[in-house]
């Protein structure tokens, strides 16, 4: 099943088409195909294991496919030497589910690194260090060691790590995991407080009911393929039995990642 999102007129920043993957013989991704439009925060769920974060990754360049094409910012990826996909991912800010910040590094230095990489002026990056750790609610930590902060604490620190250089896509993979209630509330705030309406944002995730706060768009996938791809109106207002799982009037109910 699949839902047409947008009207042909609008920029699509992120397009992926006919992705197949599999691991040991195994097939995850069955022809798989994402659109993610300029101004819009996309939702990728489905039941664990369907393959949200591997596709996540491929459409990162992180992973590549063994069939079918990725085009960032109308660049295909696989047609990208290493340093024209370095390139490419300066545009676009990731959050790993793990955290993935350097334990040798303070606070400040893991947000610093994107900024430092770009040949930014330290006294610039400073300011712009200060500013992103109070907006996402953490001042004056700089000096900190990532295993000194709480798990709530150490993903607002990669999201301001992400969102540092003002990448216009930004990636996040399950930016909740393992949170309470109250931090994920906190967490989902800020990704939309930090959505750029000129960019585009893409979150896989499993934390549905929230996530329908801050999503335009969603993209499930269910066996490998793609099931639905549509609103949250368009979800709930469909009979399909695996849809109906996700997307129920009294809220929309989440699957394990």
């Amino acid at each position: 099943m699949s839902v047409s999102i947008r009207d042909a007129g609008q920029e699509q920043l992120i397009v992926a088409t006919g992705l197949y993957k599999s691991f040991g013989g195994e097939p995850i991704l069955l022809d798989v195909g994402v659109e993610v439009f300029r101004g819009r925060i996309l939702g990728i769920i489905g039941p664990g294991g369907v393959g949200k974060s591997l596709l996540m990754k491929m459409l990162a360049g992180l992973v590549e496919p063994d069939a079918g094409d990725v085009t960032v910012l109308g660049q295909s990826l696989q047609s990208l030497n290493a340093s024209g996909l370095a390139r490419v991912r300066d545009r676009m800010g990731f959050l790993f589910q793990n955290y993935a910040l350097f334990d040798f590094m303070d606070v400040g230095q893991n947000i610093a690194f994107p900024l430092e990489q770009m040949g930014v002026p330290k006294a610039e990056i400073t300011r712009r260090v200060a500013e992103r750790l109070a907006e996402v609610e953490l001042p004056g930590i700089e000096r900190l060691f990532p295993n000194e902060l709480a798990g709530g604490l150490k993903k607002r620190v990669a999201l301001a790590r992400a969102t540092i250089a003002g990448a216009p896509i930004l990636l996040y993979d399950d930016p909740t995991a393992g949170l309470d209630p109250v931090t994920s509330s906190k967490i989902f705030e800020l990704i939309r407080r930090l959505h750029r309406p000129d960019g585009a944002t893409v979150i896989v995730g499993h934390d549905i009911d929230r996530m329908v706060a801050v999503c335009d768009e969603w993209l499930l996938l269910h066996e490998g393929a793609v099931l639905f791809r549509g609103t949250t109106e368009e979800g709930r207002a469909s009979s399909h039995e695996v849809l109906k799982t996700f997307f129920m009037e009294t809220g929309m109910l989440g699957a394990a990642a």
